[in-house]
């Protein structure tokens, strides 16, 4: 499934962190991996200073391409200049990249740009799945990926994310975890609470069955599945906190057959909050 996967880097730790998960997903499905360093064409301001920033970034790239090439992976380097988000997506499109690895707090030595901002952007518009990695207090990173957590809530939005949770649950030997959370929220003030929630339950019940589904058909054999109610993202992050979650794959823009609750805000507070990746997935 990953057979292109692109880590823009600047040379910080949470672009170091990144660039590592990259490299063993790439050894694991036999991918190439794009180190793409980016001179944000905004802060430039003449001539001896785009040369050198251009220096720093080559050379970040290449210590970065070094480091992967040492594990056995083919790998390409690129440096441009532009506004990072743009470049990261231009680059995504153009070299048919299936996977995008991204710090999120990323700073280069002089300005910021692997914002959480920058990430979002690149969260909420690319057209392939971004893996968002954080450092956390610890240090520790968590992969191999032991478990594996796809959210779903029966929509196509949520369905794009079950097939990558899949693969990666497959490729690892993980156990996947299939959890739908009826929200509360989603209840009318006018309408009948105790069908509504049968309702939501009912669905929320579907949809985790159809995860489970797909998983057997993989011939993924340790697959648990849970239905939970409250807010989206904190029940999703006190799932994965609960049950020692590595990974959690989800799509951006899912919706529930009466209200929708798994929107892209709810996937980017999980990529903001979750202490594991996060890969985001949007519906084709």
């Amino acid at each position: 499934m990953f057979d292109n996967i692109l880590v823009p880097t600047d040379g910080s730790t949470c672009a170091e962190m990144a660039t590592e998960y990259a490299t063993d997903l790439a050894s694991r499905h036999g991918a190439t991996v794009h180190v793409l360093c980016v001179a944000d064409s905004r802060t430039l301001e003449n001539a001896p200073q785009y040369q050198r920033i251009k220096a720093e970034r080559t050379e970040l790239a290449e210590q970065a391409s070094t480091g992967i090439s040492a594990a056995g992976i083919q790998v390409q380097q690129t440096v441009q200049t532009d506004v990072p988000y743009r470049a990261i997506l231009e680059y995504a499109t153009d070299q048919e990249i299936d996977l995008i690895v991204m710090g999120t707090h990323g700073r280069t030595g002089v300005e910021r740009y692997l914002l959480g901002s920058v990430t979002e952007k690149v969260v909420r518009r690319s057209d392939v799945p971004v893996l968002t990695v954080s450092v956390t207090d610890e240090g520790a990173v968590a992969y191999p990926y032991g478990d594996v957590l796809v959210p779903t809530d029966g929509s196509d939005g949520a369905a794009a994310a079950i097939d990558p949770a899949v693969d990666i649950a497959r490729t690892y030997d993980a156990r996947l975890h299939a959890l739908s959370v009826v929200d509360p929220m989603a209840m009318g003030i006018d309408a009948r609470p105790d069908l509504i929630a049968e309702q939501l339950e009912d669905a929320a019940r579907t949809a985790v069955e159809t995860v489970e589904e797909r998983a057997r058909d993989a011939s993924i054999s340790a697959i648990k599945t849970a239905v939970e109610s409250g807010p989206p993202y904190r029940e999703i992050r006190s799932y994965a906190d609960a049950n020692d979650i590595d990974l959690i794959v989800m799509g951006t823009h899912g919706r529930s057959g009466i209200e929708r609750y798994l929107l892209g805000s709810v996937a980017e507070k999980t990529v903001r909050t979750s202490s594991v990746p996060v890969m985001t997935v949007r519906r084709p």
